[in-house]
């Protein structure tokens, strides 16, 4: 498999970065979500917030990393060829993808800052962007919730839709983004 996305597939760097990305929202999203298993102000309640942070920056960290890839790299031509408003959905649903990968993260930075802490990531303390302020702090926090919200169905949607194209549409949309999938013959399952 080569390094470089072509015109038949994504590159092995492309697809690394793209399911290392999952697997990275994933762990964010369980860390908070399990953190409900355990008392305010436990260890591993607090743990847990603190892994949430520190892989979602990661996640911030690793997005622009993927964005700069992307730019003047070709992206594989999906077979056959979708229609014009889908291509403008998949755009549409990638940027907002995008957008909740490098927004979450810098509000969840914010949020800290507002309640008058200072973040680390892995082991740097971070710079404060704004000054405390609750008040600021409590619409930071609705604001990250609902995004989060919003951003379990945006996955789901792009999983829903994958698996449409392949298993429905028959076309090699998945395949491109599958390590070996590339072949053109539309089949069943991933290669």
């Amino acid at each position: 498999m080569q390094w470089r996305n072509d015109s038949r597939a994504y590159g092995l760097l492309s697809i690394a970065m793209h399911w290392l990305m999952l697997l990275l929202l994933v762990a964010v999203y369980a860390c908070i979500e399990l953190r409900v298993l355990f008392d305010n102000d436990s260890p591993p309640r607090e743990a847990l917030k603190s892994w949430h942070f520190t892989l979602g920056l990661t996640v911030w960290v690793l997005v622009w990393l993927r964005l700069a890839f992307r730019l003047g790299r070709p992206r594989p031509l999906i077979v056959p060829s979708p229609r014009a408003w889908q291509l403008t959905m998949a755009q549409l649903m990638h940027a907002a993808l995008y957008g909740l990968m490098l927004a979450m993260p810098l509000l969840g930075w914010l949020m800290f800052n507002a309640n008058d802490a200072s973040p680390r990531w892995l082991w740097v303390e971070l710079p404060r962007l704004i000054a405390p302020d609750e008040a600021l702090g409590a619409r930071i926090k609705s604001i990250h919730v609902n995004i989060g919200k919003a951003g379990y169905a945006l996955i789901g949607l792009h999983t829903a839709v994958a698996l449409t194209h392949h298993y429905v549409m028959r076309d090699n949309t998945l395949r491109r983004m599958w390590p070996g999938g590339h072949t053109d013959a539309p089949t069943g399952a991933p290669s």
